[in-house]
């Protein structure tokens, strides 16, 4: 499959971000660098981690070693909660990098908002100094709601390039999805596949899978292309790499949509962002 396959949406700064790339939550730091290296040679370009996940070394590793040039790549990292602070997030950002064994990420997020700290606008001042000074391509957030992002909107100069956030057909993120596009904030999904939450087992994607010929996982992602979100579904398996990223030659018609649209229950794989402490 080659990468060319893979659509490209432009962030608020006039950079490119592959529409679909790969994730590697929960993938143990050892194994990171064969995943990730799965991963490239299935013909995926973005790649996602975060401090958190403790596996950007591996990851660093299988980008070094797989003679693609840094320019065709894609590599998205996050800051973890504890490191939030001027200070300390300019701190994590230099200690991600020598992990990762880059000079500069393509898009640097600040994971959790947490606002019992109330510290994610002096955090991301840091964020905006590092985006300035070239060690971040491009900044933004993750599980940020509405009202974060407007803080943020009201008290710096830099709009956030993207808001990652869960997003499945369980919980969809309307109005969520419709204040990031009205505010030129690209909306991306982790968990798009709503993994543990019974979606790719729903008689309603398991019909469409059969529709398509195709996976549930397929029609899932298809799904969200369509919605205009940028996807990242992680798996260790390499013919599952493939397979997700095999989902640009068929379509969704209005039905379809409409039949995933009447999944929304409102149910979260992972913690509330306006309740994480």
């Amino acid at each position: 499959m080659s990468n060319a396959a893979v659509p490209a949406v432009t962030l608020n700064n006039g950079i490119t971000m592959p529409q679909l790339g790969f994730g590697v939550f929960q993938v143990p730091d050892d194994e990171a660098a064969s995943a990730v290296t799965s991963a490239l040679e299935a013909g995926y370009r973005s790649i996602d981690t975060a401090t958190l996940y403790e596996n950007e070394g591996g990851t660093g590793r299988a980008l070094a070693e797989s003679g693609i040039p840094r320019d065709e790549l894609f590599v998205t990292t996050k800051l973890w909660n504890t490191d939030q602070g001027y200070d300390q997030a300019l701190r994590a950002v230099d200690a991600s990098l020598e992990r990762l064994g880059l000079d500069h990420v393509d898009l640097y997020l600040i994971h959790w908002p947490v606002p019992t700290q109330d510290r994610y606008v002096e955090t991301w001042k840091a964020l905006e100094e590092i985006y300035a000074d070239g060690r971040a391509r491009a900044i933004g957030v993750s599980n940020f709601n509405p009202e974060h992002v407007q803080r943020l909107f009201d008290e710096s100069g830099v709009v956030p390039a993207v808001n990652q956030i869960e997003l499945h057909p369980r919980l969809q993120q309307d109005a969520l999805r419709v204040f990031d596009a009205d505010n030129g904030v690209v909306t991306e999904a982790w968990s798009p596949l709503g993994r543990g939450n019974g979606v790719l087992d729903d008689p309603a994607v398991t019909r469409l899978a059969r529709k398509h010929d195709r996976t549930p996982a397929q029609v899932v992602l298809r799904w969200h292309l369509q919605l205009g979100n940028v996807v990242i579904p992680k798996s260790a398996t390499p013919s599952r790499m493939r397979e997700n990223l095999d989902v640009f030659d068929f379509a969704l018609d209005d039905e379809d949509m409409g039949a995933i649209r009447r999944l929304e229950t409102g149910a979260r794989v992972g913690p509330d962002p306006a309740a994480l402490v």
